[in-house]
């Protein structure tokens, strides 16, 4: 109708309007789509004209236009310029039956999603993997819109975090590579405790940070003890990473190592080209005197509480590159704006035979069969929301080198924390104080070993939803009711973490998210299933349904059961599911899952009541029934096609 909208515009005023605005109006009877073009157009035409025009006027001429328009059976004109479509509902249940086309990509070429990038130093937690579902299911949204994506997940290996890890391996543990080699309990929770360590050994002596200095320089080296303990460490500890997040359905395409960023000598490249395009600034006095800085262009006065100096360090005056230095040569890297690439070898494989390949700066290691990675049209990194400000210089890096519409299009999403309940904390075992009594919640620290490991986070919401499953189903076997435990266990994690805005600060609460009923996972779940027993009862029943059989009512039957108040119920339901494209569109357009989340639950909870209000399985009007078993058809496969843009799987049984 977009299409129709803008045709009839080129038709009667010769413009090309090429965004073409339109609204779902509240209600059934304000019509199906309005369109406030109108508007738009009184302003292009008085431009042109100098001629002041009725908005009224313009609408009425389009909608005279419009009357004509197969699908669309009255055209009213409202306020002052509204276009109101009213559409064929018999036509458009028809088309509601048929498979969707593929959608159009928006963006077009490919998309790189940074999101995870969990310091390879110890195991993954419940914030960690807010970060991870967000940029997953970005990744997903993007794909369900046509695009092409590229899934990265940053790997800092050269950092203090991992340093600190050898520092608690060599002067605590006071163990060789092969001892940690040897280490046969779970590697990742072994390191948590450690890295917890290590900042109290710190803390009784201040001199013995030189252990992480010494550290660190062994790190950049390249090689020696200290680089293949790390080594070791990191990619041991990348491995656990990878089978934590899979629990949760999320996978990866490349695995870029800050390692490789160093001894590929991409900073170095970018190095130049800031200085050749006067982005970087030499300081010869004061407190920066040394250093190489970029300018920002940004009002000082809009820094109320004073965070962030107007100038940012790019190199130290001891030489070294700071991360905002190494993230706008990786991010050029991204953009194909570089003339140097990594090596790549596999790294690990999924069970559904996908590779997550990684870096590498040996080009022994190169395996030519290698996708091709980087070179994108556009980045969107995941990146908690307290880094928005050395984001910001990232972007004004990269666009300094070369200022174009994928520098434009790129886009860091920030997210706030994860906080849980204490009633929460206190079910995995967390000690609560009394301060964090009073506050409800309790916070996370990776320094402080404070925390709720995700693994274990996973398994505790299994064990409720198992006691759930098997309370209700004592039948099934224990495999499966293993299986629907861990589907509804991710289903509760997954939604819980997105439902909320990315800007909003969640409370994560297990009785909350692993409730059947209300704004939850297993209530979008239950839907799916329940709409899955519709049709495995009519077929025990042996009563036969085909699609294709709507073809048969006619016209006028269809125009008799979608009028009234009852037949725009009917409507309303069939509407709101076939917006599907369009809401994955405008959370694309927005960066936002909570789009998406929330749509799902609209037409969860619109469903239910369908399904309480319309008894299909004593329906006795063949008609009647074909109509509300096609709306189940519809509401099913776009409800499963919603839950799997949340990454969100239905199981056979509740």
């Amino acid at each position: 109708m977009r299409d129709q909208v803008r045709s009839a515009i080129n038709r009667v005023f010769d413009i090309d309007l090429a965004e073409i605005q339109v609204e779902v109006p509240p209600r059934t009877e304000l019509g199906d789509l309005a369109f406030p073009v109108a508007f738009e157009l009184a302003k292009r035409l008085k431009a042109a004209t100098g001629q002041k025009q009725n908005t009224r006027d313009i609408a009425n001429r389009l909608a005279d236009e419009m009357r004509s328009v197969q699908g669309v059976v009255r055209v009213e004109v409202a306020g002052a310029g509204y276009l109101n479509l009213y559409l064929d509902r018999a036509d458009f249940v028809l088309r509601s039956v048929a498979e969707p086309q593929p959608v159009s990509p928006q963006l077009g070429g490919k998309i790189i999603v940074e999101h995870t990038a969990v310091n390879p130093n110890k195991a993954a937690h419940i914030g960690h993997v807010r970060n991870a579902v967000l940029g997953d299911t970005t990744v997903r949204m993007l794909r369900a819109a046509g695009e092409t994506v590229e899934v990265q997940n940053y790997i800092d290996n050269t950092g203090v975090q991992v340093a600190d890890v050898v520092v608690g391996f060599k002067h605590l543990e006071h163990m060789t590579l092969d001892q940690i080699k040897a280490i046969e309990e779970k590697f990742d929770y072994y390191c948590w405790d450690l890295y917890a360590r290590v900042g109290s050994f710190y803390e009784e002596d201040a001199s013995r940070l030189e252990f992480r200095t010494e550290a660190l320089h062994g790190l950049e080296a390249g090689e020696g003890e200290i680089y293949e303990m790390a080594e070791y460490i990191s990619m041991r500890i990348l491995e656990c990473h990878l089978n934590t997040m899979a629990r949760v359905g999320i996978e990866y395409d490349l695995l870029p190592r800050e390692s490789d960023v160093l001894h590929m000598n991409l900073w170095s490249r970018t190095f130049e080209l800031l200085k050749e395009r006067g982005a970087l600034e030499y300081v010869t006095e004061g407190k920066l005197a040394g250093c190489w800085v970029m300018r920002s262009n940004d009002d000082p006065s809009e820094d109320e509480d004073g965070e962030h100096e107007p100038d940012k360090v790019i190199v130290r005056s001891n030489g070294t590159v700071t991360y905002t230095g190494k993230d706008i040569s990786f991010h050029l890297w991204k953009l194909g704006q570089l003339d140097i690439d990594f090596y790549y070898r596999k790294f690990h494989s999924y069970p559904d035979q996908r590779v997550a390949w990684i870096t590498s700066s040996d080009p022994t290691e190169n395996d030519p069969n290698h996708p091709q990675f980087g070179s994108g049209a556009a980045y969107f990194n995941v990146i908690d929301i307290g880094q928005a400000y050395p984001q910001h210089y990232v972007k004004l890096g990269v666009m300094a080198v070369d200022h174009d519409e994928r520098v434009e299009r790129s886009a860091h999403l920030g997210y706030e924390k994860v906080v849980l309940t204490t009633a929460t904390a206190e079910q995995l075992g967390q000690q609560v104080s009394e301060e964090d009594r009073k506050r409800g919640v309790v916070s996370m620290s990776g320094r402080k070993g404070l925390g709720v490991k995700t693994d274990d986070f996973i398994d505790q919401l299994e064990a409720n939803a198992l006691a759930e499953v098997t309370n209700r189903h004592p039948q099934l076997s224990a495999e499966e009711q293993h299986e629907a435990a861990h589907k509804i266990a991710v289903g509760a994690l997954r939604y819980f973490l997105l439902k909320f805005t990315r800007n909003s600060i969640i409370s994560f609460d297990f009785k909350e998210a692993l409730a059947f009923d209300g704004e939850t996972g297993p209530y979008l779940q239950y839907s799916v299933v329940r709409a899955n027993s519709i049709f495995r009862k009519l077929a025990d029943a042996g009563i036969k349904v085909n699609a294709s059989e709507l073809q048969e009512v006619p016209r006028e039957r269809f125009a008799e059961m979608l009028s009234g108040e009852a037949g725009d119920d009917l409507w309303s339901v069939l509407y709101l599911s076939e917006r599907l494209a369009d809401v994955v569109r405008g959370a694309v357009a927005a960066l936002e899952p909570a789009v998406v989340a929330k749509w799902a639950f609209q037409l969860a909870q619109r469903f239910n009541i369908f399904y309480h209000n319309h008894h299909i399985l004593s329906e006795q009007d063949r008609p009647r029934r074909l109509l509300l078993v096609a709306i189940t058809t519809v509401v099913r496969r776009q409800l499963i096609r919603a839950l799997d843009v949340l990454g969100i799987e239905a199981p056979e049984r509740m």
